[in-house]
């Protein structure tokens, strides 16, 4: 098959398959994409993946540069000090508890912080897209559950970083943990001083080519650019490419950058998600179907305890933070970045993970009126 009709035939599959999962089925178009990718690599209609791939590495880079972009280096600290006490609280019940969880099933270290990692982080894009779907983005439960997925993606990349700095083995040690840290430090650093230095003095001559039809061809290679310095370091892509984002948070094309990126991004994220389900191996058992029973069920909890907890502390009543639990289950990118460093039955049972509590979590949050409802009419009885 020649390039330009390989090309186009994906382009026409991933528009049906989008047309019938968000609008027949309502399935969210990142598991519809994955499934589209899962059928694919398993009929074996697409031998030559290496182009998805790379158009896949695009697309992510350009969903957390996008990301970074709405988060000033002060809004970040502002955020942090409404929600940082939820915060951790996912982070111990996501990350601490699973990997305790996985560990005590047998898993070594590495696999088991691998799938605490995949657990931890709810679907930013699915949460949003649902609450969009029903216009609860103005509730004061919607804006807690916003602060949280917003910490989510904050902590979520570092996470990741970790990750791919461990995955070289299934050892470590505190001078790994710290050797990573400096090189996140050094590229945190860099970003706000280009922010805070060279881009402040650069906002003129920004301004003046915003509007020429060579900015995209810029910005593109400032987010690439810096996702690519991450992987020089060792680091991911998507830290890089959040702090590219941040980079061009606090000038005055922000705005612009995010009109002329959207499309892209539009373009190429579902190449992502694509990927990862041509990824997934069939002829692997997934393994521990025990262990994956108790992780589904045990990621739900984690959930629906820092959206109750965590939300009567963000200041919510009681049944307030019960629907902002009940709507948190779903799980999407950060899993899938996470999911793409397994190997063999490993990646088999993240992807059966990720599917299935993007499913559950879409009942859940449809769930959430009718139990919010019924929970609000027997409490004032």
């Amino acid at each position: 098959m020649n390039l330009p009709l390989a090309i186009g035939l994906i382009f026409i599959a991933l528009y049906i398959t989008a047309i019938i999962g968000i609008k027949i089925l309502r399935i969210p178009d990142i598991v519809i994409y994955i499934i589209l990718g899962a059928g694919i690599g398993f009929f074996g209609f697409y031998k030559e993946a290496k182009l998805i791939e790379a158009a896949g590495e695009i697309g992510l880079i350009l969903l957390f540069f996008l990301l970074g972009t709405k988060f000033s280096v002060r809004e970040l600290r502002n955020n942090g000090r409404k929600v940082w006490k939820s915060g951790l609280l996912d982070v111990f019940l996501g990350v601490g508890v699973t990997a305790g969880i996985a560990y005590a099933a047998g898993q070594n270290m590495f696999v088991s912080l691998l799938i605490a990692g995949i657990v931890y982080a709810t679907s930013s894009s699915i949460t949003v897209k649902l609450l969009e779907s029903k216009n609860r983005l103005e509730d004061k439960d919607s804006k807690y559950m916003l602060s949280l997925l917003i910490f989510e993606d904050l902590a979520a990349p570092i996470l990741v970083t970790v990750l791919i700095g461990l995955s070289g083995g299934n050892s470590f040690s505190a001078s790994d943990f710290l050797f990573i840290f400096l090189k996140v430090s050094l590229l945190a650093g860099t970003a706000v001083w280009m922010s805070r230095i060279v881009l402040h003095k650069a906002q003129h001559w920004m301004k003046k080519v915003a509007h020429e039809d060579s900015f995209l061809i810029l910005v593109l290679g400032v987010a690439i650019t810096y996702g690519g310095f991450a992987v020089f370091l060792g680091l991911s892509e998507v830290i890089g490419a959040f702090l590219a984002g941040i980079i061009l948070a606090g000038t005055e094309v922000k705005e612009k950058t995010e009109e002329v990126v959207l499309p892209v991004r539009n373009l190429f994220l579902p190449f992502f998600f694509l990927n990862f389900g041509l990824s997934l191996e069939f002829n692997e058992e997934i393994p521990s179907l025990g262990l994956l029973v108790i992780i589904v069920i045990w990621s739900i909890i984690h959930k629906l305890a820092a959206g109750y907890f965590g939300g009567q502390w963000y200041g919510l009543s009681k049944q307030e933070a019960l629907k902002v639990g009940l709507s948190l289950s779903s799980r999407g990118e950060f899993s899938v970045i996470i999911a793409g460093l397994a190997t063999g039955g490993l990646k088999v049972f993240a992807g059966a993970y990720i599917l299935i509590t993007a499913l559950v979590g879409m009942l859940l949050f449809q769930l959430s009126f009718w139990i919010h409802s019924r929970v609000q009419r027997n409490s004032s009885q």
